[in-house]
């Protein structure tokens, strides 16, 4: 699989073919975004949508991303992720060097227990948890 970056003018293109991964994701998301959301910031280009595409560029996977700027690190972090080859060490070192360019210097990406555990598996460390409360 290759992982490649969707151009702003191009999302809405491409949506049909990444919705039903996002939908999938989004179940585990606790509400954060809606679908309506997500596509609103990928198309204003505030978040990056990376696909994972064969050799015939049928889409199998996709994956956004928000950026982050802290004073010491520009962080790519993970937004949603599903599908086939969007998460293997492969895949994962392709949207490095997509992030990278974009001037990230870290990736972050929080999820349920068994996402953390196959995050660990590439290479991930567990920094924090996160808890909340309503008010």
């Amino acid at each position: 699989m290759k992982i490649r970056s969707v151009a702003q003018h191009f999302i809405a293109q491409t949506w049909p073919m990444v919705e039903g991964f996002i939908a999938k994701a989004m179940k585990f998301s606790g509400g954060d975004y809606s679908l309506d959301q997500i596509r609103m910031y990928l198309s204003q280009g505030t978040w990056l949508l990376l696909v994972a595409v064969d050799d015939e560029n049928k889409v199998h996977g996709a994956m956004t991303v928000s950026f982050m700027n802290y004073p010491n690190d520009r962080v790519a972090y993970v937004t949603s992720m599903g599908g086939k080859g969007i998460c293997t060490a492969d895949a994962l070192d392709q949207m490095k060097s997509i992030v990278s360019a974009m001037g990230a210097t870290k990736v972050q990406a929080g999820g349920r227990p068994a996402i953390v555990r196959m995050l660990g598996r590439l290479g991930f460390s567990q920094r924090y948890t996160v808890v909340e409360a309503g008010i």
